[in-house]
């Protein structure tokens, strides 16, 4: 968890539907949970624009951590359980049935620092492929 706190940007593609770009941040709530809040610009490609956030809970797990949906009660979205590559590198994925739409996720630690969430949706609602790519740099300047 200590790892991934602080700010990040990312840089999203939605298979035939857009893209995303802001920043991501990891905010400690307790010695086992980081708050996760995400800000950005959301570019469909139809050309509509909007800015757009989301909001988890990340909890250190058994050999892995727990994402939970901000709300109150918590609710859990998956348990990601990690393994090593042998190069340094770390991944793990998890399911989880949203109505009848289910989610596929990857999680991906690079030797580098920074990782990838990769979320395979299907179902009868939706329908894409959802790859988020998160970095440590420069943040932009605050508005006034």
């Amino acid at each position: 968890m200590a790892r991934l706190a602080g700010a990040w940007l990312f840089d999203r593609v939605i298979d035939g539907q857009g893209s995303m770009q802001g920043i991501a941040t990891f905010t400690p709530l307790d010695p086992e949970s980081l708050g996760f809040r995400e800000q950005g610009r959301l570019k469909l490609l139809n050309g509509t624009e909007l800015e757009a956030e989301c909001e988890y809970v990340f909890r250190n797990g058994d050999c892995g951590f727990d994402v939970f949906f901000k709300e109150t009660p918590p609710r859990l979205f998956h348990a990601i359980l990690l393994s090593g590559s042998g190069d340094g590198a770390f991944s793990g994925s998890a399911g989880h049935v949203c109505n009848l739409d289910h989610y596929q996720s990857t999680y991906t630690f690079r030797v580098d620092g920074g990782f990838v969430i990769r979320h395979v949706v299907s179902g009868p609602r939706k329908d894409y492929t959802m790859i988020t790519t998160y970095t440590r740099g420069a943040l932009p300047p605050s508005p006034p």
